[in-house]
């Protein structure tokens, strides 16, 4: 097991120098004419920029003092953001690299053709003076020439600029799409979640229940860069859409109480006229999921542990995260579920979307979860689709739905490109006449 994570660290570390290498190369050595104070600069920020983003992934891992993850975070989270955007937009400038330049090199054949002049009488022929003798001078490589003569332009002079200037060119622009994406990305984070509104039909929903509201809050993720200014922007935006019942399904936080005990308190604001219900996620278990779920209920939410609650149209259920099981506190359907009544409808609140299949065993009506962050940077979604039944919105399995938000927060760099936060309302559709 030992030998295997060395593996895949190191083939994740190999991955990071040569990538950092190419960026580098592309952008800092091919646009520069040598050593020099522009080479430089640029090659300290390729080299303070990845160990900035390792030193804010092993801080926020191990625990150390708060003060020192924030300190980190903040810069090498966000250059983890701009680096995977700007390995894609060089790649992609490789396609325009060549077309540019050939595009200057026409260009610049146009300019040197000479203008051909008007055909003329020719003059009466004189005879020719006599040529000296000249000696055969041999064939010299050109890269052993020596200078041209006076009045004659250098072989091919205007090349290495030209490639400079391709360089420049393609580089910056590369460069300024990178940053603008991560720049629009991270501030759509910032902002706070959108509401997004979704009708769930369910066919064993009285009718008395139907129009029944469920705001849906996943991966918050409060950490050492969303802290208690983004935990009100969130609770704003939910009790704003005035829900029946409030369900916060995991990934809550990324640290212990003592460090964000303070960012998690406008949790305890959270209104809905059936109350707020919490079930951990996989962050919780690595942030001491014990303490957060009696801080939890410290604010008002009601944890459900494997554990259910019969409101008064449908049975409430949720389910621990996977992740419990290294604690020994996995998920347990059967506790949770083995012994409600059939003829009621069940909503259940489980963390990962995988685990719809134990949901359609159980018969389950309709599962919220969260997880994926719908990929949060493009084209994590690819990944998080490989891993995932469901990435993010709703679908069927069987007589069972699965709703996944894309979260409210993010992870890592607090950025989202193509994967915007939502805040979901659910409304359950009775389907009985």
């Amino acid at each position: 097991m030992v030998i295997v994570f060395v593996l895949i660290a190191a083939a994740v570390l190999a991955v990071l120098v040569l990538g950092h290498w190419y960026v580098w190369r592309r952008l800092v050595r091919d646009t520069t004419r040598g050593p020099g104070p522009a080479r430089r600069a640029g090659t300290a920020v390729f080299v303070a920029g990845p160990l900035l983003m390792v030193g804010a992934l092993v801080a926020e891992r191990s625990g150390a003092p708060f003060w020192l993850q924030r300190t980190l975070a903040w810069p090498g989270f966000l250059w983890m953001a701009l680096a995977l955007y700007l390995l894609v937009a060089v790649v992609a400038g490789e396609v325009v690299r060549p077309l540019a330049a050939r595009l200057l090199a026409r260009r610049a054949r146009t300019a040197e053709t000479p203008v051909r002049e008007p055909e003329t009488v020719p003059a009466a022929p004189r005879p020719a003076p006599a040529e000296p003798d000249v000696p055969d001078v041999p064939d010299v490589p050109e890269d052993q020439a020596g200078p041209e003569p006076a009045g004659r332009a250098p072989r091919e002079a205007h090349a290495p600029s030209r490639r400079l200037f391709v360089s420049r060119v393609v580089g910056g622009a590369a460069a300024a799409a990178a940053v603008a994406t991560v720049g629009q990305g991270t501030y759509g984070v910032l902002r706070g979640p959108r509401v997004k509104r979704v009708t769930v039909p369910l066919a064993r929903l009285p009718r008395a229940a139907h129009g029944f509201r469920i705001a849906v809050v996943s991966d918050i993720h409060l950490g050492p860069v969303l802290g208690r200014g983004f935990a009100q922007r969130v609770v704003d935006t939910v009790n704003a859409t005035q829900p029946d019942l409030i369900a916060v399904v995991g990934d809550l936080v990324d640290g212990s109480v003592k460090d964000l005990g303070p960012a998690a308190a406008p949790l305890a604001r959270l209104s809905a006229r059936h109350g707020a219900y919490f079930v951990t996620g996989n962050h919780e278990y690595f942030s001491g999921a014990e303490q957060w779920v009696a801080e939890v209920r410290t604010l008002g939410l009601h944890p459900l542990e494997n554990a259910r609650t019969e409101l008064p149209y449908f049975d409430l259920a949720g389910v621990n995260d996977l992740q419990g099981e290294s604690e020994g506190r996995g998920p347990d359907f059967a506790k949770a579920l083995g012994d409600r009544d059939p003829a009621r409808a069940c909503v259940l609140l489980a963390h990962q979307p995988v685990q719809i299949h134990e949901a359609v065993r159980h018969g389950v009506d309709l599962q919220l979860s969260g997880h994926t962050h719908g990929g949060q940077l493009w084209p994590g979604n690819l990944i998080a689709a490989a891993a995932n039944p469901t990435v993010a919105g709703l679908e069927r399995y069987g007589d069972t739905q699965l709703y996944v938000s894309r979260g409210a927060g993010a992870w890592g760099p607090p950025t989202r490109v193509d994967a915007p936060s939502d805040v979901t309302v659910i409304e359950l559709a009775a389907t009985r006449a």
